[in-house]
């Protein structure tokens, strides 16, 4: 039995009350696609159209609505997925004549809030009209092992998104975190019925590193994302991220990326 499968064991018990957001006779499981079987294989087989894969970010405490607007220019020029950004910008980037995707973050960048004012965030977010959340993991309670208390937090601001048409990522903050750890996020994450598994905040000692996101996407399997996110500069470095399984690029080096790759 590999580490994955005793973990996955061990947690178990947690199923309990958690049915799949998809079909409700089918209790989340870890080894079994069947809960997400109608979603497509999430590994990139095409490397040709990389502003597909990337979320064009600016997340810094001194951004200034002059940076949200060239954004938004930006977007418009290289198609990118979707513009990365705090919340307190999401209605000056729909004011925009352009329909932009946006996505946001919750409990950025620490995670230490409460479930209630996470759950608040996520919901202002999307009133705002957010498309996708990026949400931080409590990891203080991951590392006492509360795993109950994690699965609660993620399934409560999942179903919130499921039901408003979302996409939640939840931000592991691989760095700060052991391997076992690791395995244990991503688990648990998958049974509380994220959509994605994002690597970093950007702000902590590290960001993606080739080996987080490739044990990622073991622990995941092909139905679920992987953003790797953080320190990605260069086209080199957001390629060797989707060969090693990432599904989305988290950067704030897009345009550079984009001219290098023209």
């Amino acid at each position: 039995m590999n580490k994955i499968e005793e973990f996955a064991l061990e947690i178990f018990s947690l199923d309990k009350g958690i049915q799949c957001k998809d079909i409700p006779e089918h209790h989340v499981c870890l080894f079994c696609n069947k809960c997400r079987e109608h979603l497509d294989d999430s590994i990139v087989y095409d490397f040709s159209r990389l502003n597909n894969y990337i979320d064009h970010t600016l997340l810094k405490a001194d951004a200034r609505s002059g940076d949200i607007n060239r954004m938004c220019e930006e977007w418009e020029m290289y198609k990118f997925k979707n513009i990365c950004i705090n919340p307190v910008f999401i209605s000056l980037a729909l004011n925009h004549t352009f329909s932009i995707p946006i996505c946001t973050v919750v409990g950025f960048p620490l995670g230490a809030n409460t479930t209630e004012i996470k759950l608040f965030e996520a919901k202002n977010a999307i009133g705002l009209g957010a498309n996708e959340i990026d949400m931080v993991i409590n990891i203080s309670a991951l590392k006492d092992k509360n795993y109950q208390y994690i699965l609660n937090e993620i399934s409560q601001i999942a179903y919130l998104c499921t039901t408003n048409n979302v996409l939640l990522k939840v931000i592991i903050e691989t760095c700060l975190l052991t391997e076992d750890e690791i395995i244990m996020a991503c688990l648990i994450s998958k049974k509380a019925g994220a959509d994605f598994i994002k690597t970093s905040t950007g702000f902590s000692v590290k960001g993606a590193e080739i080996e987080s996101v490739k044990l990622i996407r073991r622990i995941v399997g092909n139905r679920i994302g992987v953003k790797a996110s953080g320190g990605i500069k260069s086209r080199a470095d957001a390629l060797a991220m989707i060969e090693a399984g990432a599904s989305r690029i988290g950067t704030s080096s897009s345009v550079s990326i984009m001219n290098e790759s023209l």
